[in-house]
């Protein structure tokens, strides 16, 4: 599978973006689908993630309540609803799958879960 990010740019503290995956290749139907970003200096962290098998959603502690992953299936898209940014969220987002079967859920924030990564979208936030 190819994953493209989209939709990142520069947002006012408080504003928010959309940003979508789109996957090509092959359909969206892994074990798991991923958003992660990753500051200047800083390592890829976790934002949220679908687990496909029982369409449960989580989300990094930073970011709950914030932001919402959504997918469509049909359209092979998974988009991630940002509100209330904040400069912290300033970095490059991307768009993964995995094909790990975790017996922690949680630990589909990890990175290291997650075998194909698209392109990442830059989202700054910043007065």
């Amino acid at each position: 599978v190819q994953l493209q990010a989209s939709g990142g740019g520069l947002v006012q503290p408080g504003g928010s973006l959309r940003l979508s995956c789109a996957a090509s290749g092959s359909s969206l139907n892994y074990p798991a689908i991923g958003w992660f970003r990753q500051a200047p200096g800083k390592e890829r962290e976790g934002v949220s993630y679908i687990r496909t098998i029982d369409n449960l959603i989580d989300y990094g502690d930073s970011v709950k309540g914030r932001f919402t992953m959504s997918r469509d299936n049909d359209k092979r898209m998974v988009y991630l609803q940002m509100n209330q940014l904040k400069p912290g969220d300033t970095g490059v987002y991307y768009c993964a799958t995995s094909s790990h079967i975790v017996v922690r859920p949680r630990d589909l924030l990890d990175p290291d879960a997650y075998d194909s990564w698209g392109q990442g979208t830059q989202v700054t936030v910043s007065s």
